[in-house]
């Protein structure tokens, strides 16, 4: 089905990718799972990183996964509607993310929903992006830096590899998930990130 009518393309995108976006899997997994809930532990965030400190290895990726996906999949089913819109519906399903309707807009910092979006729109992008946010991690362990480095870098992967306006999409989420990662960035200056692996924490500082 392919929506012909270019505000009603744009609204149902724009809606889709939102509500898409919202699902906390961080907090339904936790719960399902019978876990604390996780905006009362460690940084209050939703995403995988403090999924992780929950000590669930296993429930970290799987919010990973989920939160990746949502981003690619808010983007392909766009895609089959309204092919013209779908890059907003993956926009869309990043700021749902971001400030989740179903948490009271408290939500994580994109970066997972990002990468999936990228790696939706173009697998050379997003692989660069996987590779350097690994890459990163490997050298300092440290996620937050991880995601920085990986933001930082993708309008110009999109650039180079990607569909026109992918580097502008990618540089107006860039700019959102360093606004989201300020208190990180000043931890990072001072030496007091914590480091991946650091282990439970009931009362660690927020991170990405």
């Amino acid at each position: 089905m392919n929506i012909t009518d270019p505000t009603t393309a744009a609204l149902i995108s724009g809606v889709l990718g939102y509500l898409l976006g919202s699902i906390p899997f961080g907090l339904v997994l936790t719960r399902l799972a019978g876990g604390p809930d996780i905006r009362r532990i460690g940084s209050g965030n939703i995403g995988a990183t403090n999924v992780l400190r929950t000590g669930h290895k296993g429930l970290a990726l799987a919010t990973l996964i989920g939160d990746a996906g949502k981003g690619a999949a808010a983007y392909l089913i766009a895609r089959q509607l309204a092919p013209e819109w779908a890059i907003l519906a993956g926009a869309a399903a990043f700021v749902g993310h971001l400030y989740p309707l179903y948490t009271g807009f408290r939500g994580g910092k994109g970066v997972a929903t990002f990468l999936g979006l990228m790696l939706a729109v173009s697998w050379p992008v997003g692989l660069a992006c996987a590779l350097t946010w690994l890459a990163t991690a490997l050298a300092f362990r440290t996620s937050s830096l991880s995601a920085l480095v990986m933001t930082l870098l993708s309008p110009l992967y999109a650039w180079l590899w990607g569909p026109r306006g992918l580097s502008l999409v990618a540089f107006a989420m860039a700019i959102a998930i360093y606004i989201k990662h300020l208190d990180n960035i000043r931890r990072l200056v001072k030496g007091e990130e914590p480091r991946i692996g650091a282990g439970r924490s009931k009362a660690a500082p927020r991170d990405s």
